[in-house]
């Protein structure tokens, strides 16, 4: 690589402009934190001018509805004042280190399975042939056997039903929830048992939830979880549905970060009484979550009731390779930073010696 004498670097060569141009094309967020550690300048400059933030919005355009979670309810991390530094540059600093994470951590494609696993049903007709976990399986029927959630019956057609669900990772960008009524084929007329609306509900549990599966079973039978269990930082407009056997796709009016990973499916009203006993009942065969979710080993916790969150980097041990093995990667696959950089270096020095000349 060529080398330039120490009058300065291209950032003061070029200013301000020109030279966010230029790194606002790297595609790499690994590239952006190496850009980060080049000198100090080079670091206040990637931080003031927020070249991690640029570079997510990017990558991610859904992202740009919910930054004001970031930026202003500060949901995600506080920022630490010292007598050393100004509020705006910790305010920067942390907005840094929130980009880059995100950029790093979020899935690079939209996935339709952000469902982990079920939590809890409002009421359950007959547990388990109609439990909620049946709402995980695509299919209305398996093996021969119908496979949906059902409710208990109703002489009101106005009592609501909610589903609570562990999505897949504790921090999810959600764009879509879809919701298929369940079409009763055995029964006289092929009645579909679907709700007036839905609403849909985010956010994080009070409590931890770690227990095995015989308790999550004993919990799901027993209906234990109450909607006082959970805090919800997000509540969606209600959505008409219709009365039809298909899985029906309701897009939220602008993506949710979901800080705590959790989603509560409100069913309200039912249309559809059963001619066997006269009650009202709502019966779904299928929920779908379509989102990003952060990628292990990234994951956040979740500091106190207000939302606070820590952002977490726990690496796998089994995934860690040695410094040797590190060093000849790194030297066998250059980084689209480092190719980036010999060129402009290259370009910088013929412009030095043009201007000698």
């Amino acid at each position: 690589m060529l080398k330039m004498d120490n009058r300065g670097d291209f950032l003061h060569l070029l200013g301000l402009d020109m030279s966010t141009k230029i790194l606002n094309h790297l595609d790499d967020p690994s590239d952006v934190v190496r850009a980060c550690s080049v000198s100090r300048s080079w670091h206040r400059f990637v931080i003031e001018n927020g070249l991690s933030k640029q570079l997510c919005l990017k990558i991610f355009p859904e992202i740009s509805n919910v930054t004001h979670i970031i930026e202003v309810n500060n949901m995600i991390e506080p920022a630490k004042i010292s007598s050393d530094d100004s509020a705006e540059w910790e305010r920067l600093k942390r907005d840094h280190r929130v980009y880059a994470f995100l950029t790093r951590g979020l899935t690079p494609f939209m996935r339709g399975d952000c469902i982990s696993e079920p939590i809890s049903a409002s009421s359950t007709d007959n547990y388990p042939g109609e439990s909620i976990q049946n709402t995980l399986e695509p299919r209305d029927r398996v093996e021969d056997r119908a496979s949906y959630w059902s409710s208990k019956g109703e002489s009101d057609p106005g009592v609501p039903e909610t589903l609570i669900y562990k999505l897949v990772a504790n921090l999810c960008v959600v764009t879509e929830i879809h919701v298929q009524p369940f079409q009763a084929y055995f029964q006289y007329g092929f009645p579909i048992y679907s709700s007036k609306a839905v609403r849909f509900r985010m956010g994080y549990p009070r409590r931890p939830l770690r227990f095995d599966e015989d308790k999550r079973d004993a919990l799901l039978a027993a209906h234990e979880w109450m909607d006082d269990e959970f805090i919800w930082t997000y509540t969606s407009p209600e959505f008409p549905m219709a009365q039809e056997n298909c899985l029906q796709k309701f897009k939220l009016p602008e993506p949710v970060l979901c800080i705590g990973g959790i989603l509560q499916v409100e069913l309200l009203g039912r249309v559809q009484r059963q001619e066997m006993d006269g009650l009202y009942y709502i019966c779904v065969s299928h929920v779908q979550v379509v989102g990003r979710s952060l990628l292990l080993p990234f994951d956040i916790q979740v500091l106190d009731p207000s939302g606070l969150c820590a952002l977490i980097y726990q690496p796998k041990t089994e995934c860690c390779k040695s410094s040797t093995q590190s060093s000849v990667t790194e030297a066998s696959m250059p980084s689209h930073f480092r190719a980036f950089t010999e060129r402009l270096m290259l370009l910088l020095s013929r412009a030095v010696v043009a201007n000698r000349v």
